[in-house]
């Protein structure tokens, strides 16, 4: 899965310039894979409680650390198409955080909420305002939808946002993150992103084309048996892995 995911992220960085590719880890053996990918990998403390606050310690080992961090969850291999260059391109253009969201139409609305069904953590919805601003995100389907049959018969979109789990922070809006203890809510639904908006840090969503694959991260066996029955349907989208 990690081969995967730096696969993945190569291909999306492409020939961006001053992009560096580094796998965040406080693990020696996932280390050594990052390494046999060809990948860089920085080794952080096993007490850091996030990815964020990883890939923060990751960005100041660098020689010079960067203006923007984004943070590309390990467990992530199947990101849409163009996600990465948008967050960047949203960064480029003064937001502080962004993240990526995909509308669901009815029926990937309906595939949701039957596999929360069997996996009720796995897949994360967002509440957003009508310019891009994140207003919640939560492991529960939001919003609630009041009158859905008449709205399915009229939209050919549903008004649920699935959030998908890539990250990109200035090193500022980054570093007060982590400079912040945990929050109540966002130990509740276990979603880090939750305490930028406690702390009143603004988080950018960019709409993305939802991929062929489940964009969620694989976090249980549930979500392999499904990412191997859509490879065995389409085909494995991963670029040549070593």
């Amino acid at each position: 899965m990690l081969h995967r995911t730096i696969a993945m992220a190569r291909a999306a960085i492409g020939d961006l310039a001053d992009a560096e590719l580094v796998v965040a880890t406080d693990d020696r053996e996932i280390a050594d894979h990052a390494l046999a990918a060809g990948c860089d990998a920085a080794m952080t403390d096993s007490g850091i409680a996030t990815g964020s606050g990883r890939a923060l310690v990751a960005a100041l080992q660098r020689p010079v650390p960067p203006r923007f961090v984004v943070n590309l969850q390990g467990d992530s291999p199947f990101q849409p198409k163009g996600a990465l260059r948008s967050v960047i391109g949203a960064l480029q253009s003064g937001a502080q955080v962004v993240t990526p969201v995909i509308a669901l139409d009815w029926a990937a609305l309906d595939a949701l909420r039957d596999h929360k069904i069997r996996s009720p953590f796995s897949g994360t919805t967002c509440a957003r305002a009508a310019d891009g601003r994140a207003l919640w995100f939560s492991k529960t389907i939001i919003p609630a939808i009041r009158g859905e049959e008449a709205l399915r018969a009229s939209e050919p979109t549903s008004p649920v946002w699935r959030h998908v789990g890539l990250y990109g922070y200035t090193l500022e809006a980054l570093t007060r993150f982590e400079n912040a203890p945990p929050t109540a809510l966002e130990t509740i639904e276990g979603l880090e992103q939750l305490r930028l908006l406690e702390l009143g840090i603004p988080v950018m969503t960019v709409p993305v084309e939802p991929p062929l694959f489940d964009s969620s991260g694989i976090d249980t066996l549930a979500d392999i048996d499904r990412v191997e029955a859509l490879i065995a349907i389409h085909g494995d989208p991963t670029p040549a892995l070593p």
